[in-house]
């Protein structure tokens, strides 16, 4: 049972006692229009204010929260946003800053969703959409590599680790609508195989608040893959599994949301599946924001809204009921044993969903292009923004030159 002040935050430090929401509402709604880049954008421009500038948070707290976050489902630096906001002004604070956070690249990402989503779009939209889709591929493969050394420095066991990443790609490159049940399976497995207390049982610095905060996905999960009929059910479910279900990073949505929406359902082709993710890699704010463009696809406007909504929510629960016990999920060893097996399969999946967008190219030049954007991106470590804004002006130079995307 919840004791008095649970769910609260904990005391703040001197300057961060009495922050305005209106000065959240400034500083959280800054960040999400000029957070280029992705999670490592977010969390530095994050850091950047909350511990540098204005002494909000100390560093120790700062880092400890980055660890939780990434311990739970969903997109972690919009979780990180939104803990930022709780630990200043509470659950006002969260709501508000989360919100602002959220909603800039979400206007932008819609509006330009009409554009490329759109039933005959223009000459130059086809080739920008055509050029920034085949650097998608090249993408993924980037984010998946970023983050295989880091785990496998980390591992437990090197077969286990070697089999979950294995079944990862396996699964995105082959059974994406099931990938969920993959990556929840091996971090089942993985703790399992941990030795120390099971449930029922508990050992020093295994507290069970890891366990809450992933237990209380699941009823919500059970209702809406229950939901059954119907577009905005079907949207609803797919976002849900974008934000509730995935662990790994933003990129391992691709997989989840591809099956669903282009072979699943057929709310989009292949072509207009790249230029979604193309849209949440340019645009600031949450990649997870992907998905309002898949909803768009589904049920115009208000799919957008529903999916956005649906997706973004997991990760305000997380932070609203489980924020005063983020201290325990980071002491957890059952939380830690769950991300540890489910944590390689999602870089696995990351690595499939690049053999399945690949699959989408349908021109030989974009086969160059994707050819190019691996340079740009692994070699010479330039940005993702950049590389896809340079291969969506290759195509829009190739389709204007010969009148079509198909020369």
């Amino acid at each position: 049972m919840s004791q008095p002040g649970e769910d609260t935050p904990p005391p703040a430090t001197p300057a961060a006692q009495q922050v305005p929401l209106a000065t959240v509402l400034r500083e959280w709604g800054r960040i999400g229009c000029i957070g280029f880049g992705g999670p490592p954008a977010h969390i530095r421009l994050l850091r950047q204010l909350c511990v540098e500038r204005r002494g909000w948070l100390d560093a120790r707290e700062f880092e400890d929260a980055i660890a939780v976050c990434n311990l739970m489902p969903g997109p972690a630096s919009t979780q990180l946003a939104i803990f930022c906001a709780w630990r200043l002004r509470g659950r006002a604070g969260a709501l508000i800053g989360g919100a602002a956070f959220i909603i800039p690249g979400l206007i932008v990402i819609l509006a330009l969703s009409v554009l490329f989503v759109a039933g005959s779009p223009p000459l130059w939209v086809l080739g920008a959409g055509a050029g920034a889709g085949a650097a998608v591929p090249a993408v993924a493969v980037q984010a998946g590599w970023s983050l295989l050394v880091p785990s496998r420095r980390n591992r437990a066991s090197a077969v286990r680790w070697t089999a979950y990443l294995a079944a990862g790609l396996a699964a995105a490159a082959t059974i994406g609508a099931w990938l969920v049940l993959v990556l929840l399976g091996c971090g089942a497995v993985e703790f399992l195989a941990r030795p120390g207390p099971r449930p029922g049982g508990r050992g020093a610095g295994d507290g069970d608040g890891g366990t809450r905060l992933h237990g209380f996905l699941a009823p919500a999960a059970l209702v809406l893959a229950a939901g059954g009929g119907g577009v905005l059910a079907s949207v609803a479910w797919v976002a849900f599994k974008v934000g509730g279900l995935s662990f790994g990073g933003g990129f391992v949505i691709i997989p989840l949301m591809q099956a669903d929406a282009v072979s699943r359902y057929h709310w989009m082709t292949g072509a207009q599946f790249l230029n979604a993710v193309a849209l949440g890699q340019v645009t600031p704010g949450p990649v997870v924001q992907t998905v309002a463009v898949v909803g768009y696809a589904a049920a115009g406007l208000a799919g957008a809204l529903l999916a956005a909504a649906v997706a973004f929510a997991p990760s305000f629960l997380i932070v609203l009921l489980g924020g005063p016990r983020f201290g325990q999920v980071r002491a957890s060893r059952r939380a830690r044993a769950f991300l540890d097996g489910a944590g390689p399969a999602a870089i696995g999946a990351i690595g499939g969903s690049a053999v399945t967008l690949t699959r989408e190219l349908t021109h030989p030049w974009q086969y160059a292009v994707l050819a190019g954007a691996l340079v740009l991106l692994l070699p010479l470590r330039r940005g993702v923004v950049l590389s896809l804004l340079s291969a969506a002006a290759i195509g829009v130079a190739i389709a204007l030159a010969a009148g079509t995307v198909s020369p």
